[in-house]
């Protein structure tokens, strides 16, 4: 009873358009007053000091920061340059520098969102320049953002650490081989649908090695900041929220080198910084409330019971799992999908053998898909954005390839965990 209503509260405060932060928070309330016998609303000042003051949290607006400093600072756009230099040269052309660009990229923000919304800035003048087929460039960079929450360092991982007290150094590790096949994955279906049809590929580029290997510069800027961040806590010498303010120093001195740090590049990354950190604060905030409230109504033992009670193998129990993030992610928004099911879902997954960090890496790919499947897929509407102009649905029909890529890197995750767990191992 408590499962249904609160699945069924939840997608009705969603189709009602209330922002997400507000809707988790409403939920919580309900559900105190339905289903507890103590006003645990009483709790809300004790349960947002305590989640605000979370010292890992704080990397969650540093790398927010490191993102806009590089949008602002011709880092990303000369990246691309590189890449498209290197990689235009594959059936499907720019569209792998799309793939590679946001690769690099989400190895320096954690963000998708961030990723999406830097490369495609980037990139979509180049669909009516170069004559590529518009859905399938536009769903290539709302795709490559979703690299942004599997390819460390991701802002997913950490809250995913915290919510599970699972190491980020590990999760991270895990992350690298699945995001780096997986932005494989994406090139290659982008090349089978370009050999199937002739004209998608947009008009070819010549490119001279001498050019190759001049733009090879531009890539060691990202390479700089990626070392700054992951070298620094696997060396010992940084927490991923201190490496996250090394990140942040990192991409200030390039900007400084590049002629761009200018008070007011740093006064728009700062407005950019705080507004994304706002959201997502709300949602992490409103949704430890909920979280508190589910524990206390006996949600979570509601839902291990339950799964019990089907009598299923820990397979089968797994691709239920896997089918309900699926579906959810065509209704909800990926973060908050994140902090509301991982304290529910993850004890079940553990309770059947499997590794906490192992499942990091499978829910990162699930939130993935629900990054890019409509009616609520985020990357959708930032690329839209972008673009201005032209239906949306140009944007879903070009992402829907990409889902399929996603199912395949799922499904190569679950056949050989191995993937995931080899790195983490060697730490």
């Amino acid at each position: 009873m408590i499962l249904i209503v609160t699945f069924s509260l939840l997608l009705l405060f969603i189709f009602l358009a209330i922002p997400v932060g507000a809707a988790l928070g409403l939920l919580g309330v309900v559900l105190d007053e339905s289903f507890s016998i103590m006003p645990l609303r009483r709790a809300i000042g004790d349960m947002m000091w305590e989640n605000s003051i979370e010292f890992l949290l704080v990397a969650v607006p540093m790398f927010v920061m490191l993102g806009e400093i590089m949008l602002r600072s011709d880092i990303a756009e000369k990246m691309y340059d590189a890449m498209a230099k290197w990689l235009s040269w594959l059936p499907g052309g720019l569209m792998h520098s799309n793939i590679g660009s946001s690769a690099i990229f989400a190895a320096t923000s954690g963000s998708s969102v961030a990723t999406a919304a830097t490369v495609g800035t980037v990139a979509v003048p180049q669909i009516d320049k170069r004559g590529y087929h518009t859905p399938l460039f536009l769903g290539s960079l709302a795709a490559g953002g979703t690299l942004g929450i599997l390819i460390p360092p991701s802002v997913g991982l950490i809250i995913y650490g915290l919510l599970t007290n699972t190491s980020v150094p590990k999760l991270y590790l895990a992350g690298i081989l699945p995001g780096l096949v997986l932005a494989g994955l994406y090139s290659l279906t982008i090349v089978l649908l370009c050999l199937a049809n002739k004209g998608w590929g947009g008009e070819k580029i010549s490119i001279s090695w001498s050019e190759r290997f001049a733009s090879l510069p531009n890539l060691l800027q990202p390479l700089f900041i990626f070392i700054v961040v992951i070298g620094s806590i696997y060396a010992g010498w940084a927490t991923p929220t201190e490496s996250a303010s090394l990140g942040v120093l990192a991409a200030l001195l390039l900007s400084w080198k590049n002629g761009k740090l200018t008070r007011d590049m740093l006064l728009k990354s700062f407005e950019g910084t705080m507004r994304t950190t706002a959201m997502i604060m709300l949602i992490i905030l409103a949704a430890a409330f909920l979280n508190f409230v589910l524990a206390v109504i006996g949600l979570a033992a509601a839902f291990q019971s339950f799964i019990e009670g089907l009598g299923l193998s820990p397979f089968q129990v797994l691709l239920i799992i896997i089918a309900i993030y699926l579906v959810m992610g065509c209704f909800m928004e990926s973060l908050s999908m994140l902090i509301t099911t991982t304290p529910i879902v993850v004890p079940v997954i553990v309770a059947l053998g499997y590794d906490p960090i192992w499942f990091g890496v499978v829910l990162m790919l699930l939130l993935e898909t629900a990054l890019i499947t409509p009616p609520i897929g985020l990357n959708l509407y930032v690329v839209q954005s972008i673009r201005q102009s032209g239906p949306i649905k140009d944007v879903i029909k070009g992402a829907i390839p990409f889902v399929f890529a996603m199912f395949v890197m799922i499904g190569l995750v679950i056949a050989f965990p191995s993937m995931a767990l080899w790195l983490p191992s060697l730490l």
